[in-house]
């Protein structure tokens, strides 16, 4: 999608932008209101993401305008006035969705795709299975046993739940911030090495005494599962 951010902290925005690009969104950050509402009436976005307080110009004045403007582009607030009476404010000037801070990364990446999936007119949730399978390899998330040509693997309980998020996506980039996130219950550390460490463990065990590499390295972007 392409997605217009308006967020004037030095530190988030740029980290907001980072994130949904190594989801493979296109995105453009405003700090200032103004330059951001005519960013939105000149070009065509797929979702705003827009903060409440900054200053001039704030996230909600640019929506009003635009939705004056016959503007239907979805609307996410990602701001730090979580009051119900801010909320409310937000929804009643056109919003979709409203996030407060602080946020973690992961679930403002669920809002993001649900708001996508609702413009595109579809909305299918997962069907949930007790064992996840690709190829020769199978995870049974009940009896917590993963095997790979008919052999167990044993696992410790971060590299079960990687490896069931790896499962759960065959073919797609996962970065590294969303597995921190998904899979450490972390925020954002540029400084933590300990999702390489704990990948190079799990392809010891589930690639090396095996033919065929599962999990693969995409240099500067992240990690795909699958052949």
């Amino acid at each position: 999608m392409r997605i217009l951010v308006l967020e004037d902290d030095s530190q988030l925005g740029p980290w907001v932008t980072s994130g949904l690009k190594e989801e493979g969104h296109v995105v453009d950050l405003f700090e200032d209101g103004k330059e951001a509402l005519i960013a939105a009436m000149g070009q065509d976005y797929d979702l705003l993401i827009l903060d409440r307080m900054v200053p001039g110009l704030d996230g909600l004045a640019v929506l009003k305008s635009l939705r004056a403007s016959k503007n239907k582009t979805p609307a996410l607030f990602l701001t730090a006035l979580g009051e119900v009476d801010a909320r409310v404010e937000g929804f009643e000037a056109g919003g979709d969705d409203y996030l407060t801070k602080p946020f973690a990364f992961a679930e403002l990446s669920a809002r993001v795709n649900a708001l996508g999936r609702r413009r595109e007119g579809g909305s299918s949730d997962p069907v949930e299975t007790t064992t996840l399978r690709y190829g020769d390899l199978s995870l049974d998330l009940v009896a917590r046993h993963c095997e790979r040509q008919g052999q167990t693997i044993d696992l410790m309980a971060k590299e079960f739940k990687l490896l069931e998020y790896f499962m759960r996506r065959p073919g797609r980039l996962v970065t590294r911030t969303m597995l921190l996130e998904q899979v450490w219950d972390m925020s954002f550390d540029p400084t933590t090495s300990v999702v390489e460490t704990h990948i190079s463990r799990l392809r010891t065990k589930v690639d090396k005494p095996f033919d065929g590499e599962l999990i693969r390295t995409r240099r500067g972007e992240g990690y795909v599962f699958g052949k």
